[in-house]
């Protein structure tokens, strides 16, 4: 075979196999890569499909067949091969558990408050589960590489962790938060922190001009939801960092301040706010990261480094939610939807063009208490919770439950009204939940 060669794969073996070629030998390469390459003027011939997988490839006598020539082709294919991002189920199947000497498949759980030293004078990697544990080890590294992280920290509740950051800070230091966040964090900004001696500014995030007009000297942090909840306003997270001379992050690490995003909402799979310039990312994985509605949890992802490239990689929509976006916004006892996917949402560009998708949280208004109070009682397939971030569908009405400690003043003049209803969209039939809601407007009382 010395102007051919005949690649055979087993039936059922992957296609990044092996070329064996009569000069060099064993290389090993992707070989669509190389056949795609003009250079090779090879022709695929023909594929057979026996008792194994047969492909033919045809070398024309002018191919330059040399070491050289072939082993830099290859390396060049590796090269490509590596700039390629993991995506996040690819990531999340592939993480490492390295403190495990047996190589379990499922991650070990170390249920121990402490552990044995191996001396009385020499202490080991871990020595109390408060301080340290392997098994949470795993976790924060996954998480870490999940949001581009240098370092993720994991805490009890998303609170918890908002809590953490705060001690960040001291007397006469300030804070500038957004107007329109969650309900324990606007409790933990308007009554916690403040006794600490730390001010505390509100600014509309979505605009520009407001928040650059709040940082000032004494800033230390910056604090947003993007989406928010559960209005769905949209603030630019890289306009805020990168804004000419009169951009906030500018203005705030001048003063050394930092950025701070509560992602709950989307999750590292639909946004990565620290590839856009954040510092710190909190979730609360009692959310999507858990999505069971079954444990509690918080997470800090922070990076050392600020990168302004973010990730491309494809992602998967919830359809289910623009779905049933698309119908309330369509039912005629139905006054407004806030959700960033429907093309008529102010902030929908801007949010697209730092997110991969429009998540599977949104709220809607109807006009009317007795209503609204109606189609969350009323709906089979929706279960009324504080929460978000579920397998299963559920909803609330956040003036009642997670935002009711926000004075009913302050909630007025932010348009959080107390007819707004939010809807954590699940994975059930869309059909089914689209026709629950529907019997649910249509048997409400008279506006």
């Amino acid at each position: 075979m010395s102007n051919s060669q005949a690649i055979f794969l087993q039936k059922g073996s992957f296609c990044s196999s092996s070329i064996v070629s009569p000069q060099v030998g064993l290389c090993r390469s992707n070989y669509p890569q190389l056949l795609a390459r003009k250079e090779h003027n090879l022709q695929l011939r023909s594929f057979k499909f026996p008792g194994r997988l047969q492909v033919h490839c045809v070398m024309e006598k002018e191919t330059n067949l040399s070491s050289s020539r072939l082993v830099d082709t290859v390396t060049e294919s590796l090269q490509e091969a590596d700039v390629r991002e993991p995506s996040v189920s690819t990531i999340l199947m592939n993480f490492e558990n390295k403190f495990d000497p047996y190589d379990a498949m499922s991650v070990p759980l170390y249920q121990t408050a402490t552990f044995k030293q191996p001396s009385a004078t020499e202490n080991g990697p871990y020595d109390y589960t408060r301080s340290g544990n392997p098994t949470r080890d795993v976790l924060e590294s996954l998480l870490a590489n999940l949001d581009k992280g240098d370092r993720a920290l994991c805490f009890t509740s998303g609170m918890a962790a908002l809590a953490a950051v705060s001690h960040l800070f001291g007397t006469g230091d300030e804070i500038v938060a957004g107007d329109d966040i969650y309900g324990g964090s606007d409790r933990l900004l308007s009554q916690v922190i403040p006794r600490s001696g730390i001010v505390v500014k509100r600014a509309n995030t979505s605009s520009l001009e407001e928040v650059a007009s709040a940082v000032g000297p004494q800033t230390k942090l910056v604090w947003l939801e993007s989406p928010t909840n559960p209005r769905q306003q949209i603030s630019d997270i890289r306009v805020s960092l990168l804004w000419s001379l009169q951009k906030i992050a500018e203005i705030a690490h001048a003063n050394g301040a930092l950025l701070l995003v509560d992602n709950s909402i989307m999750s590292p799979v639909l946004s990565r706010p620290l590839e856009l310039g954040a510092d710190i990312v909190m979730h609360s994985a009692t959310k999507f990261i858990a999505g069971h509605s079954d444990l509690m949890a918080g997470v800090l992802v922070v990076k050392g480094e600020r990168s302004d490239n973010p990730n491309s990689s494809t992602l998967y929509l919830p359809e289910n939610a623009q779905k049933i976006a698309e119908f309330l916004a369509s039912h005629p006892r139905v006054k407004r939807v806030n959700y960033a996917g429907l093309p008529d949402h102010p902030g929908r560009e801007l949010h697209y063009s730092q997110a991969h998708g429009a998540g599977s949280v949104l709220s809607f208004l109807t006009g009317s208490l007795a209503l609204s109070k109606h189609i969350v009682e009323t709906t089979k397939y929706f279960s009324v919770t504080v929460s978000f971030g579920s397998v299963k569908s559920l909803i609330s009405m956040p003036c009642f439950m997670s935002h009711a400690s926000i004075p009913a003043a302050v909630r007025e003049a932010r348009g959080l009204t107390e007819d707004l209803i939010r809807i954590s969209v699940g994975i059930e039939d869309v059909d089914d939940l689209i026709a629950d809601l529907d019997f649910a407007l249509k048997t409400g009382p008279a506006a």
